[in-house]
């Protein structure tokens, strides 16, 4: 299995790094023609505004959107669940529209602000290291988006058919569940295909 790491900005290695302790291939991506032959993609952390400018420059919009169509999983990090969101609080233009929620920047505020806690998840036995920086929330969800997670009532992690999407870091931590639950998606992905 071979999963891309979106290597525009963020944490790239520590993306790559956690897909392979949960067993597939991890892979910087810097070129759209990459995307071909990839499994899964991660949308890392970083500046959201700035992601979506790159992405727009080297013409990332519509080939992530493509993947997304045929299926393949997608999953957006802290700015990453930003990209992925139809509707982002204060501002007309999302990026990809990928995912039927509602989120907001900086929602647990500046980088001062900064977090760790446990985090429980559905679908996953033990909680979840999960480190806030800067993080976005979800506001709202459409009725096809499941909540996976909440910390202080607000949800944090959620999930729609092939797309994952959380507001904090896991690649930052050595608890590389998450990543193990995201390539559980991109194999029953790939199950799915060679059935057909």
């Amino acid at each position: 299995m071979k999963i891309g790491v979106l290597a525009l900005q963020g944490a790239v290695t520590e993306h790559i790094r956690s897909i392979e302790r949960a067993g597939a291939e991890g892979i910087a991506i810097k070129q759209v023609q990459q995307l071909e032959g990839l499994d899964g993609l991660i949308l890392p952390g970083g500046e959201s505004t700035t992601i979506g400018k790159l992405m727009r420059r080297y013409e990332f919009n519509e080939a992530i959107r493509a993947f997304s169509e045929a299926g393949k999983p997608v999953f957006g990090t802290c700015a990453g669940l930003i990209v992925m969101a139809k509707h982002i609080q204060g501002q007309e233009e999302p990026h990809l529209e990928l995912m039927d929620m509602t989120v907001s920047r900086n929602a647990f505020g500046r980088q001062r602000e900064s977090f760790e806690t446990d985090l429980p998840v559905k679908g996953i036995d033990e909680t979840v290291r999960a480190v806030f920086i800067r993080a976005p929330l979800i506001e709202s969800v459409g009725d096809q988006v499941e909540v996976l997670s909440t910390y202080k009532d607000e949800i944090v992690t959620a999930r729609q058919g092939h797309l994952l999407a959380c507001s904090y870091h896991p690649e930052l931590t050595d608890d590389y569940r998450l990543h193990a639950y995201f390539v559980d998606m991109v194999r029953e992905y790939k199950h799915s295909q060679e059935v057909k």
